[in-house]
């Protein structure tokens, strides 16, 4: 089913669109604002609730919680645009790739919350240019890139949390550390000596127990359109600005559908979770080193939620090649690819190399 969410201006009668940081549309051609409210003539349209895990897992969610979408599909970074309205062919806002909508709809689960955008399009400009300022050895063209006015796309990424609660049963070894003073020889300027010196030892003991912990929005990206190392840097996420999903908030901004599907972000989720507890488990043993043999966990109350976080993002080309960058919408913290200018590491290397022989000559010359 196609959907598609147009808000007039009252006063002029163009499209209006979500404005960052605040609760109103805004018309770009008389820049008229109403809230949302007033704008859809209506309110929050969904409620923030967790959905069972192992209904997801198994497809047998109720049919309210699934939807069926038209997306875009980017051929180059997999990107996966979801799609409404006429349009029929655009680009793709991660790599700069010409991407056309695919034929027919999935069924796929419904977002149920997303963190409005804070940051306006200038205001991530002006982060990403202080970012891309300070990368040495970068292209002329890298530092003049956000300082140009080029345009970024706001994106709602999404992502998979989950919840759980944990039980753990750990063997092990613990560790305890105790010194004894050994005497060695020595020789120094051809002469033998005796010295002492302390010797670290670890008397081991084996140890069991348990240890628990409830897990709350273990966050897992589920896209593949960027590296993960990209995105998990742009963390803190502010969750706690979470609203129930409403399409008044995408006004004006593309979403990207999930392309990790849920039993993948699961495993990914339990991963994360099992380094937690594998900490966990370290600080029950205690002691001054500690070995871990097994740790049998059992997972319950398992829970997720599909959910969209603000995404400024641009794609520059260098030589035939996209490099992407991508500005937390929140925060304004910036991460992304780089591209090398090796004149400027060449250059760079020479003068290294001058300095080093000035440096060498001049300390002949003193002696």
């Amino acid at each position: 089913m196609e959907r598609e969410h147009r808000y007039p201006c009252e006063a002029c009668g163009a499209d209006l669109r979500f404005a960052p940081g605040q609760a109103e549309l805004v018309c770009d051609h008389c820049g008229h604002s109403q809230s949302i409210p007033a704008a859809t003539g209506q309110g929050t349209a969904t409620g923030l609730g967790e959905l069972d895990l192992q209904a997801g897992l198994h497809a047998d969610l109720p049919l309210a919680a699934t939807e069926e979408l038209r997306t875009l599909s980017c051929p180059n970074c997999a990107a996966l645009i979801e799609f409404e309205g006429a349009e029929h062919a655009t680009e793709c806002p991660f790599c700069a790739t010409p991407v056309v909508v695919d034929p027919g709809a999935s069924r796929m689960i419904k977002v149920q919350a997303l963190a409005p955008f804070k940051l306006t399009e200038d205001e991530a400009r002006e982060a990403l240019g202080r970012w891309l300022g300070r990368l040495w050895f970068a292209p002329g063209g890298v530092q003049q890139y956000a300082r140009r006015g080029r345009r970024l796309t706001g994106v709602y990424s999404p992502f998979w949390t989950f919840d759980a609660d944990t039980r753990s049963a750990y063997t092990g070894q613990r560790g305890d550390a105790y010194y004894e003073t050994e005497w060695v020889t020595v020789t120094r300027n051809g002469k033998t000596t005796r010295e002492s010196r302390r010797v670290r030892h670890i008397r081991w003991s084996r140890v069991k127990g348990r240890v628990a912990r409830a897990f709350d929005d273990v966050l897992i990206l589920a896209a593949r359109s960027l590296p993960r190392k990209h995105t998990d840097a742009l963390r803190p996420w502010d969750l706690g600005a979470l609203v129930p999903y409403n399409p008044d908030f995408v006004a004006g901004f593309t979403a990207e559908g999930y392309t990790v599907q849920l039993g993948e972000g699961h495993e990914l989720a339990r991963e994360e979770m099992a380094r937690i507890i594998t900490s966990d488990v370290r600080r029950d043993i205690g002691g001054d080193e500690q070995r871990i043999e097994t740790i049998h966990t059992d997972w319950s109350d398992e829970t997720f939620k599909h959910i969209l976080l603000p995404v400024w993002t641009a794609a520059y080309k260098y030589r035939g090649k996209s490099f992407r960058f991508v500005v937390n919408g929140q925060t304004g913290k910036v991460q992304g690819e780089r591209p090398w200018s090796w004149i400027k590491i060449t250059f760079a290397v020479i003068v290294a190399a001058v300095i080093a022989g000035v440096v060498i000559y001049f300390s002949q010359q003193a002696q």
